[in-house]
């Protein structure tokens, strides 16, 4: 009986070795022929300007990013360690499985239904990161149970530090595992862990400190949307189904969801599977929720599925053909975008590789200046190797990661090329046509932008009636290394501060201030009040009002937190 044992373990070994083997093999081509995605390019940023923190994220990805791209200075290289993290995940997770007696078999089946787990397998996002060390936290913390070791209360501290360096998500993962199983409160190894990984957090706390937290004022607040849209809720469970398998996602939450709880280490697993998407359907009632946000949860998904099947291995007769065609799909549209045949959303990652380049043969070495958010500047700049591609950040979009970072420095009073996705008169003068679309430049001379400046009124929710006067005192700070002053004389582009109130349907009214404003000149870190006396808008409803400064032939950015304003 031994000798059968042993034989069927290694027969399963070998089968989770082979799998692993062709689950890298794929992902490496497919990183390989595969266009970055926005975001990727974005993190790529991220890796060039390492930091402890980041406007949208902690900086795990940038340091993922930057270890591979250290080796070779393309898409694969980018996402190299992505891929590694993966097959390394896969296999912890078999691993953690063997006390449970799971099925190599169903086990393959079940990733490979997993359309999340295929998207993740080689896309570098914070996503990644922090699948990998929720797979190693439950890899120690399964063992920790049972033993209350301080060595392993070490290295737990590290991966929870490295859960929180990967993204905020992480918290859910630390809250709920404690929900689970409250008598870690009475070990002292426990709160070994809590001081370790806090300790280890600090830089990233002083890093927001000192930048003004602006990851919470976006999460938290910008993030939120003004009023409830249902689709965000009906459609969230549907996407969820989805990531988890197109034809047998449902089937795979019931089988998880049905597992039996028979020790703290399963009773972690349930309480994270089913509280981490609850999280998200309650955050639905506040703004979408992106499908990818519950990444975190598959692990334990996962887990509780082959548990469940170990459980009760009756399986219907439909599954496997049913799970075949599944998989048949996923690995068909694999495919296809390797084969360069784009499909739905993903159309975005063709065609900019090339568009990169003809935007650069165009304008050379001087810097760019795109309008249309963080994500074809950061494509500009990573296919290019530069850091000459710039986000106007415009009031009618939200801050990023270029607000903070030092391009916008480099590029005062230079030429620069403005890049839009519209013709404006008068500003544009040529166009660039490739196979992702169409773009319409102009050369801008003499530059003068104020994107970094902040106006800060100290109060982010009022309410007034129509047309009624108010009267602000705001501070303006000066957060740039030189100093600035907004006087129009002697400039080439005047400068102006507007009030702005966008109705529910992004409509926009201005106000100017008057010429007492041109007056002001600050140092460097120099702060100044000024006041500014608005007139609400005549009709009632809801408007997000923000202080912006404009330098033709900008469209104005956005220089202070949106104030929720209610005209009643």
């Amino acid at each position: 009986m031994p000798e059968l044992t042993a034989n069927k373990t290694f027969q399963s070994n070998k089968t989770i070795w082979y799998f692993l083997l062709a689950w890298t093999a794929l992902n490496i081509i497919q990183a390989y022929t595969l266009e970055l995605h926005a975001d990727e390019a974005y993190y790529w940023l991220y890796s060039r300007f390492l930091d402890w923190g980041y406007f949208d994220h902690p900086p795990m990805v940038a340091l993922f990013i930057r270890f591979g791209d250290s080796i070779m200075h393309n898409e694969l290289g980018l996402r190299i360690l992505t891929i590694t993290v993966s097959t390394a995940s896969i296999y912890i997770l078999w691993l953690i499985l063997k006390k449970y007696n799971a099925n190599a078999r169903l086990f393959i089946v079940v990733i490979s239904c997993m359309f999340m787990v295929h998207m993740y397998g080689f896309t570098t996002t914070p996503d990644a990161p922090l699948f990998f060390f929720a797979v190693v936290f439950y890899y120690f913390y399964q063992r920790y149970i049972d033993n209350d070791s301080w060595i392993l209360a070490l290295v737990l501290g590290l991966v929870v530090a490295c859960l929180l360096y990967s993204k905020y998500h992480a918290v859910l993962l630390i809250g709920f595992t404690v929900l689970a199983n409250l008598s870690l409160l009475k070990r002292w190894s426990f709160w070994f862990i809590v001081v370790l990984a806090a300790v280890l957090f600090i830089p990233h706390i002083l890093w927001q400190v000192h930048h003004n937290f602006p990851s919470l004022n976006y999460h938290l607040s910008e993030r939120s949307a003004d009023k409830y849209h249902p689709e965000f809720t009906y459609l969230y469970p549907l996407g969820q189904i989805l990531m988890a398998g197109p034809l047998v996602g449902w089937y795979l939450f019931y089988r998880g969801f049905s597992a039996r709880v028979t020790d703290a280490f399963t009773r972690c697993l349930m309480v994270n599977s089913i509280g981490t998407p609850i999280f998200f359907l309650i955050s639905s009632f506040r703004g979408e929720v992106q499908p990818q946000w519950t990444y975190i949860a598959f692990a334990p998904l996962i887990l509780l599925i082959l548990i469940s099947f170990a459980q009760k291995p009756v399986i219907p007769k439909w599954f496997y053909p049913v799970a075949i065609i599944n998989i048949v799909i996923i690995v068909a549209i694999r495919i296809c975008l390797i084969s360069g045949i784009p499909i739905g959303r993903l159309q975005s990652q063709f065609g900019f590789k090339n568009w990169s380049y003809v935007v650069k043969q165009k304008v050379g070495d001087h810097y760019v200046i795109f309008n249309e958010g963080f994500q074809n500047p950061s494509k500009y700049d990573y296919y290019n190797n530069t850091l000459k591609g710039f986000a106007y950040d415009s009031r009618y979009y939200r801050s990023t990661q270029f607000d903070i970072w030092p391009i916008e420095d480099s590029l005062q009073h230079k030429r620069v090329y403005y890049l839009l996705t519209y013709n404006s008169p008068g500003v544009t003068t040529d166009s660039i046509k490739v196979s992702a679309g169409t773009w319409y430049g102009g050369w801008v001379d003499d530059v003068r932008t104020y994107q970094k400046v902040i106006i800060d009124n100290g109060n982010y929710k009022m309410s007034a009636a129509p047309g009624q006067k108010i009267k602000f005192n705001l501070t303006i700070t000066n957060p740039y290394p030189y100093a600035i002053d907004f006087s129009n004389k002697g400039w080439q582009h005047k400068v102006f501060m507007e009030a702005c109130f966008f109705n529910e349907k992004g409509e926009m009214q201005s106000q100017l201030t008057d010429t007492s404003f041109n007056k002001i000149a600050l140092k460097p870190g120099q702060s100044t009040h000024y006041s500014f006396t608005i007139v609400s808008p005549k009709q009632k409803g809801r408007y997000d009002l923000l202080f912006s400064l404009q330098t033709e032939p900008f469209v104005g950015s956005k220089n202070s937190r949106i104030v929720k304003f209610t005209v009643e």
